[in-house]
């Protein structure tokens, strides 16, 4: 009887450690575009996202759950790999 108890706690134990997300840095261009399309879905489409402000897109950046960048460590290299990464996002999910 103790020995499912303890494969039970072990399971619960294994099951909580599938909800740890490793944190997000700037160089982490799919996650953040995930994150990105999962949160504005189909209302960017490739047109609208290749139009968003580089001064929005930051902000939207930094609100990114487990985001640990910082605003100082971003540039515009960052900021186009993270829109192109979104772009392709977005396709995939219109298949």
């Amino acid at each position: 009887m103790a020995y499912l108890h303890i494969c039970k706690s072990a399971h619960s134990h294994i099951k909580t450690m599938t909800h740890f997300e490793p944190p997000i840095n700037w160089n982490d261009y799919e996650d953040i575009a995930l994150k990105l399309y999962e949160r504005f879905g189909d209302d960017f489409n490739e047109g609208k996202i290749y139009r968003v402000r580089f001064t929005d897109l930051l902000e939207w950046v930094l609100q990114v759950p487990n985001f640990q960048g910082k605003r100082e460590e971003s540039n515009e290299g960052h900021l186009e790999m993270i829109q192109s990464s979104w772009v392709y996002e977005w396709r995939d999910n219109q298949k």
